[in-house]
């Protein structure tokens, strides 16, 4: 039960703010293309690190 309760302490809030930023931008209607097109096409590709890995924006 130890292990269970450990793991709900860790994890939670993780959860709950994923959970709350997904209901805000909803609610906003705000999307990810929305917010690369506030950067204007003049923006010139950059190399990022993202989830372990090196990726070059479009």
């Amino acid at each position: 039960m130890s292990a269970l309760t450990t793991l709900a302490i860790y994890l939670g809030p993780f959860i709950v703010l994923g959970i709350v930023t997904k209901l805000l931008m909803k609610r906003r209607a705000v999307d990810l293309s929305d917010v690369q097109s506030e950067a204007g096409p003049n923006r010139r590709p950059r190399k990022v690190f993202l989830l372990g890995a090196w990726r070059t924006e479009d």
